[in-house]
């Protein structure tokens, strides 16, 4: 075996053992290798959120490997990526060459600078995790766009990934000046074009003998396709021209950062509109307030599926954002499962200890509907309800964090929990 097809089978091996691990996290089968904190948005959203020095280092090792490697993230990291990629083994669409779209930075400028800014409903549209997320998770709008994306995907190839994808267009900036490249030897090219029509991402050139290392996603499959060796990945040979900035790189590149600015402010004001307008939700411990966790959620759902009482729900038309419903159940006193899954921080990493403090909600008790059987006493894992013999029991603010159970447990449906304005440990 030689090193093309090596490179090519361990970048397939690694991008199938993350698919498989993608697919059970979000069918809340298996997810011990958190594999979804080293997504990139939500690696920069856990920064922003709690200055997550973990966080950050774990940023900083994706731009060097992007750096050193190119854009392997893409095709070997990325869950929406590797969507892409199955789609395109079902097709079997021809890839042909195609534009390099200055649209996209735009794009990208717009959306991170509104979540540097304050808010993540914006990029949660589009960004390729959480897309991949709320389309796992069945989710209404974002299967709309999956769709959208597969009609791409049909007539485009991957041109999502090298044209709109946001996490793409930071990382293909930094691909271009990678150390290690694909790049085309001309002197034992044939200008077959076979290495172009395994391109997923139509990044080269045959007729030219060049290859776009920003929009090039690593996957090596042009490396095994040419027959004369024409065509390789390593330190490139210095091209002929020094690098010469145009005119209109240099306006492009001015307006993007205007728009950044513009879209930093935005995204402060948006979020203040978000906020604004919610409602008092019960949310998972870890979630701070409504009005901040509406604007820090990312919604992959992700710790919707893997919670096991089955209480933590999907945005609706009341809250945009994860939230909690005790209609048919209960959080369980010994969980902190949403919080050690949450990638993005927008739901703080509380030890059980720390989760079994935080108050949440708060216990009522309807004495016009009351039993005063003293169930409720029995299931408070707080002891937070106390009874004496013939009263109606009494909920202690100070003790109660708003689990639920007391109100599972009720017979006769006169207890609710009701929302806080800010969570608190007691």
């Amino acid at each position: 075996m030689n090193k093309r097809q090596i490179l090519r089978y361990l970048r397939a091996g690694a991008a199938v053992i993350v698919g498989v691990l993608s697919i059970l996290a979000f069918a809340g089968l298996f997810y011990p290798i958190k594999i979804f904190d080293i997504q990139f948005t939500a690696l920069l959203q856990r920064i922003l959120v709690d200055f997550s020095l973990a966080a950050a280092i774990l940023l900083v090792s994706l731009l060097l490997l992007t750096l050193i490697f190119g854009r392997l993230y893409c095709s070997v990291l990325c869950p929406f990526g590797l969507l892409q990629e199955f789609l395109m083994l079902i097709f079997r669409r021809k890839n042909t060459v195609q534009t390099n779209h200055p649209h996209k930075y735009f794009l990208a400028a717009v959306l991170f600078g509104a979540l540097i800014g304050g808010t993540a409903w914006l990029i949660r549209l589009i960004d390729p995790y959480t897309t991949f997320g709320s389309a796992a998770s069945i989710t209404g709008l974002t299967l709309g766009i999956t769709a959208a994306v597969a009609v791409l995907v049909w007539f485009k190839g991957r041109f999502f990934c090298t044209n709109i994808c946001p996490v793409g267009t930071v990382l293909g900036l930094i691909s271009k000046h990678a150390i290690n490249k694909i790049y085309i030897n001309a002197d034992t090219c044939v200008s077959c074009g076979l290495c172009a029509s395994k391109c997923p991402a139509g990044s080269i050139d045959f007729k030219n003998k060049t290859v776009d290392n920003e929009t090039c996603l690593k996957c090596f499959k042009c490396l095994n396709a040419c027959r004369k060796h024409g065509i390789r990945y390593g330190i490139a040979p210095a091209p002929n021209t020094p690098f010469s900035p145009s005119r209109r790189k240099l306006l492009i590149s001015g307006a993007v950062i205007a728009a950044f600015a513009v879209a930093v402010k935005g995204g402060m004001e948006f979020g203040k509109t978000i906020a604004a307008k919610v409602k008092k939700v019960i949310l998972p411990a870890g979630a701070g307030n409504a009005a901040d966790f509406a604007n820090r959620c990312l919604n992959c759902n992700l710790c919707v599926q893997n919670c096991p009482m089955k209480i933590l729900k999907k945005a609706n038309e009341d809250y945009p954002a994860v939230h909690i419903d005790y209609s048919d159940n209960f959080c369980d006193y010994n969980c902190n499962k949403c919080s050690s899954i949450c990638p993005s921080g927008a739901i703080k990493r509380l030890s059980l200890a720390e989760k079994q403090k935080t108050q949440i909600g708060l216990a009522v008790i309807d004495e016009n509907k009351c039993a005063k059987c003293g169930l409720c006493v029995m299931k408070c894992p707080r002891e937070a309800i106390s009874k004496e013999n013939g009263a109606f029991p009494v909920i202690h603010d100070d003790i109660c964090i708003g689990c639920g159970a007391c109100q599972n447990a009720c017979p006769v449906k006169a207890i609710a929990i009701t929302a806080v304005e800010r969570q608190k440990t007691l």
